[in-house]
């Protein structure tokens, strides 16, 4: 099946710094997964949003993004995907990152996004976020206020992962069970 035959017209643009490949998710109604190979910056992120807004206005609203062949993500490019969970969540979709490269998790670590989105390893997991009733997370103790070792400034932590500190900069590392942990 072509990109074409699943939204119309998704392919009427190219660009060569950045390739998406259209699967419809059979498991899961209104569920799409788009497979990014080569990189979004500055300059791409416009075609990458017009592309990825065509497939939510075909009523894509739950979005996977297979991000294994995606070698690099600007801020402007982790800006784009805010702007699609920004779109969907309305319409009762959401976004899940899949099986993202260690140096491009470090960006949306750095910038402190990587609490924003559903990040999965695999696909099943991806799948099964949208399709399971319920949550499959174990009850957290997030949010949760905790101190930076270093400046002891208060901050508050929605859920485990790396971040930078508002006031010292330091990275922290906070785990399941709230634990403070330099970078």
């Amino acid at each position: 099946m072509q990109n074409n035959d699943i939204v119309p017209g998704f392919d009427d643009e190219k660009d060569d710094s950045l390739k998406i490949r259209l699967e419809k998710v059979a498991q899961a109604p209104r569920c799409l997964l788009l497979v990014l190979t080569g990189y979004i910056d500055t300059y791409n992120s416009n075609f990458f949003q017009k592309r990825v807004q065509k497939a939510i206005e075909a009523g894509f609203v739950r979005l996977i993004f297979q991000c294994s062949s995606l070698n690099y993500v600007s801020s402007t490019g982790i800006g784009s995907f805010t702007t699609f969970l920004k779109t969907v969540k309305p319409q009762g979709g959401d976004l899940v990152l899949l099986d993202i490269q260690p140096k491009v998790y470090e960006v949306f670590q750095l910038l402190g996004f990587s609490q924003f989105f559903n990040i999965r390893d695999n696909l099943s997991d991806s799948v099964q976020f949208f399709t399971s009733d319920q949550p499959q997370e174990k009850p957290s103790i997030f949010p949760k206020v905790v101190s930076c070792p270093i400046c002891y400034k208060k901050l508050r932590a929605v859920k485990p992962g790396r971040f930078r500190c508002s006031e010292c900069k330091s990275i922290l590392a906070i785990d399941e069970a709230g634990q403070v942990l330099l970078g």
